[in-house]
């Protein structure tokens, strides 16, 4: 009898240890962010470069009122930072000298993208992707995308990635003074940002 206390006691004391061990490298794995004054979720969700709507959801939000001081937990983003910094370095150089808007919606074109059936479902897969012996961009053909990313295209990646799901689904854009292709022009334009003229 002796011999089964101490084993209900031993097995008692294991589960317990590794209950707060598992909830402690649970907590540690959660991004928590304090609100501040003039914060939004929308702001807060482009800062992490996490979904709006992801974000709202992991904090049970039924409006988009904040108050100061409240902490948000900030759900894990399902991209990477080297996809991040992939799509940043392509916006770079897809989008030199087009307005911000521009290159969020090159960011916006590269998620829309990896979402349809009809391109890779992964950002690589979709940056990569090589059709009838030539790559979808540009840069990736002609070395472009190996420069680094300037600030502008890094914000321009979080802020399309807080946007997800909100927009014209926009699958191309191209520039209509160079584009070469008569397919590109048949497709149904969703918006024109500086010289990009975006399609789906």
């Amino acid at each position: 009898m002796n011999k089964f206390k101490k084993l209900v006691i031993t097995t008692g004391l294991i589960l317990s240890m590794s209950a707060f061990t598992l909830n402690g490298a649970t907590e540690a794995a959660t991004t928590t962010h304090k609100v501040q004054s003039g914060e939004s979720y929308w702001k807060i969700a482009t800062k992490f470069g996490v979904p709006v709507t992801n974000l709202m959801k992991a904090n049970n939000a039924a409006s988009s009122a904040l108050n100061v001081g409240q902490n948000l937990v900030i759900p894990n983003s399902t991209v990477t930072a080297a996809e991040k910094d992939l799509m940043a370095r392509l916006i770079h150089a897809e989008a030199k000298g087009e307005p911000y808007a521009g290159k969020v919606a090159v960011a916006t074109v590269i998620l829309n993208r990896v979402d349809s059936k009809d391109f890779p479902n992964t950002i690589n897969g979709v940056i990569y992707e090589k059709s009838s012996g030539h790559y979808a961009f540009t840069p990736v053909q002609n070395g472009a995308i190996n420069q680094p990313a300037d600030a502008a295209s890094k914000q321009a990646v979080n802020e399309a990635l807080a946007f997800k799901g909100q927009g014209n689904g926009s699958l191309f854009f191209y520039n209509p003074k160079t584009a070469v292709s008569k397919w590109i022009f048949s497709r149904e334009v969703t918006v024109t940002i500086g010289n990009h003229r975006f399609a789906k």
